[in-house]
C-alpha cells in the first residue's frame, strides 16, 4: 500500500525570507514579480504554505534556491542553496574581487588544515 506524505513546505519558506532579505527586496515586490497577495507570500515564508509548482520554479530560479535538499534531504546530491546563491555572487564580481575571496577562500582551507 502507498502511503501518501503531506511535504513540509516550512523549510523552504524560511529560505525564500532570507534570500529575499539578502537579495533587499520587500515582501510586497516578490509579491508583484509573482503575481501573489503579499500576504500569500508572507504565509509561504512563515508557515510554509504550498505553492503551485510553477510558483515554486520561479521563487527557486530567482533566488537561486536548490529544492533537492528540502525534497531530497537524506540523499541531497547536487549544490546546496548556499552554494547556488554563493555562486550566483560570484557571477557577478570581476577578477580582482574573485581574487580576494579566492585567497580568503585558500586562508580559510589552510587554517582549518593546521
Amino acid at each position: 500500500m502507498y502511503h501518501r506524505m503531506k511535504f513540509d513546505m516550512t523549510h523552504f519558506g524560511h529560505a525564500v525570507k532570507r534570500a529575499r532579505e539578502r537579495k533587499g527586496m520587500s515582501r510586497e515586490k516578490l509579491a508583484e514579480i509573482l503575481d501573489l497577495a503579499p500576504r500569500y507570500v508572507m504565509y509561504v515564508e512563515t508557515r510554509g504554505q504550498h505553492l503551485s509548482l510553477q510558483k515554486l520554479y520561479e521563487v527557486a530560479s530567482l533566488f537561486s534556491i536548490s529544492v533537492d535538499q528540502f525534497f531530497f534531504p537524506d540523499t541531497c546530491a547536487g549544490k546546496s542553496t548556499r552554494r547556488r546563491q554563493l555562486d550566483s555572487l560570484l557571477d557577478g564580481m570581476n577578477d580582482y574581487e574573485l581574487q580576494i575571496i579566492t585567497g580568503t577562500a585558500e586562508a580559510i582551507q589552510a587554517a582549518r588544515e593546521s
